[in-house]
């Protein structure tokens, strides 16, 4: 393992962090501002929460465990708005789950994977899993990658589909796909198929669309593995995988040595450069940063 990195996503100006502590974050999505809770703000505000102007509130269900809750909006909003990120267009929305349809600190994987799928060359074959709504299968195929998006929900496909036509890509090949991530996983290794790039994000809790329970904990390890045998081979070296894995994780009580380490024994036999570490997102005004999830990516 190498040493940690901090993927910070600085690279957005549609989107921004304005403030953030107290329990609680103020978010720039395009025109509209949001506040929303984040147990990881445990510092001083720069301002009170409860005097900051925000278009909306969110207001998390009674039970802390669930994502669920309502939003109190102070004026009418659209039922959604772009916002646009590198060659990308996404759909933002008030959503019942706490988040407003995309995780602007991903731009650094997808980052990441155009520049993984262009070195490759040709029309590389990307496996996203866990793909809600579609930023990082929107980038590996403007980086002329062939996607399979995988996704338990037939509302966040249809989402990722508007994002598609938003970020003028419906010509590209996306194939979309509503199933369980390792049940699918497991039939495209029966099916003998391989990918140059595996993408996966998985929650801490799920389930597929025919009732399969995920937990993470129980589950990490064999769905990295069943992955790692999904990369293609080396042509010039068949015990090792070529390409790129990217996993990112959420809401859980694990370092990113934990996700590190799980990952690179699933991969064991992949040579390549490994990265892990924590990622966070800048504010717009002062030098802090605000943690919003781990990660483990190799490039062979």
């Amino acid at each position: 393992m190498t040493d940690p990195a901090l993927l910070i996503a600085d690279d957005w100006t549609d989107f921004a962090v304005e403030d953030s502590g107290a329990g609680w974050k103020l978010e720039r999505y395009g025109p509209y501002r949001f506040a929303r809770p984040d147990p990881q703000a445990l510092w001083t505000p720069a301002q009170n929460p409860e005097r900051w102007r925000s278009d909306g509130r969110f207001s998390p269900a009674a039970d802390e465990n669930e994502e669920m809750g309502r939003w109190r909006l102070e004026r009418e909003l659209p039922e959604q708005w772009p916002l646009h990120w590198g060659p990308l267009t996404a759909l933002a929305r008030c959503t019942p789950f706490r988040h407003l349809g995309l995780f602007p600190e991903q731009s650094p994987h997808w980052r990441f994977a155009m520049d993984a799928c262009s070195a490759l060359g040709g029309q590389p074959e990307v496996l996203n899993l866990f793909g809600y709504t579609g930023m990082a299968s929107l980038a590996c195929a403007a980086a002329g990658a062939r996607v399979t998006h995988v996704d338990a929900s037939k509302k966040a496909i249809g989402y990722a589909r508007l994002n598609q036509a938003a970020s003028g890509l419906e010509a590209k090949p996306i194939r979309w796909i509503v199933d369980d991530a390792f049940a699918f996983v497991q039939r495209e290794l029966r099916r003998g198929r391989r990918y140059d790039g595996v993408i996966l994000d998985p929650p801490k809790y799920g389930r597929g669309p025919n009732g399969e329970v995920w937990r993470l904990e129980e589950g990490l390890f064999d769905l990295l593995a069943a992955c790692a045998k999904l990369l293609r081979r080396a042509p010039e070296e068949p015990a090792s995988a070529a390409g790129f894995l990217i996993a990112t994780v959420y809401a859980v009580r694990l370092s990113h040595i934990a996700l590190a380490q799980t990952a690179a024994a699933a991969l064991a036999a992949a040579h390549g450069v490994w990265q892990s570490g924590d990622m966070a997102l800048a504010h717009a005004n002062d030098a802090r940063l605000l943690p919003t999830a781990i990660y483990a990516r190799w490039q062979g």
